[in-house]
């Protein structure tokens, strides 16, 4: 790899570019600016709810989160990636890829990540006078991975190799962001003494 080149701007043939976009909703029981602040406050439960993963703050509000252990064809990662969460602006709060959080890890040159969630809060009005104030947080994730395969993964044939990583990125993502879903979702109506609406199936 080329010194000071990413390897989403290399040109090197053993490294593949997996990508997907996910959709998923959380349904919280309060309005929805009382939403806002509690994901405002991001360094209480953003740690509290991506356990076990492991969580180190970065800066103000960045984050360097350790995934866990993931392969495919023999070829395993334990991928490292730093999320800035970004002040709401007009209703919206991003998120996004923090870069260099790899430096000194080993790991770089391994793999690369552009990450690009966005999340909107959306208050309806309830059914009946009994259920209260109803937001929905609806979010949006545009993911990018970049991967340096090893070079014996080269003699497998290329539409394999694809779609094998294109279904692990799914998986990665589904079991990741489900979890997490769950926990924001849980966390905010346990630290705000609401009954927590039931669990959804996940819209990917």
């Amino acid at each position: 790899m080329v010194p000071g080149v990413s390897l989403r701007d290399g040109d090197d043939d053993r490294v593949r570019r997996y990508a997907s976009t996910f959709a998923d909703l959380m349904e919280m029981r309060a309005p929805a600016e009382q939403v806002g602040r509690y994901l405002d406050r991001h360094e209480g439960w953003f740690r509290r709810c991506a356990a076990p993963m492991t969580v180190q703050p970065h800066g103000s509000n960045g984050y360097v989160l350790t995934l866990g252990r993931f392969g495919n064809f023999g070829f395993e990662v334990e991928p490292t990636i730093g999320l800035e969460l970004l002040p709401q602006a007009e209703g919206v709060y991003r998120i996004v890829t923090l870069p260099q959080v790899t430096a000194g890890t080993g790991l770089e040159g391994l793999y690369d990540v552009d990450f690009n969630a966005a999340l909107r809060l959306d208050e309806t009005s309830p059914e009946t006078e009994e259920e209260g104030p109803l937001t929905l947080v609806r979010w949006e994730l545009d993911l990018s991975v970049w991967i340096r395969l090893p070079k014996v993964i080269s003699l497998l044939p290329d539409s394999l190799v694809q779609s094998s990583g294109d279904h692990l990125l799914r998986q990665i993502v589904r079991q990741i962001s489900r979890r997490l879903t769950w926990k924001v979702q849980e966390d905010f109506h346990a630290t705000h003494g609401l009954d927590c609406p039931p669990r959804r199936r996940a819209q990917f």
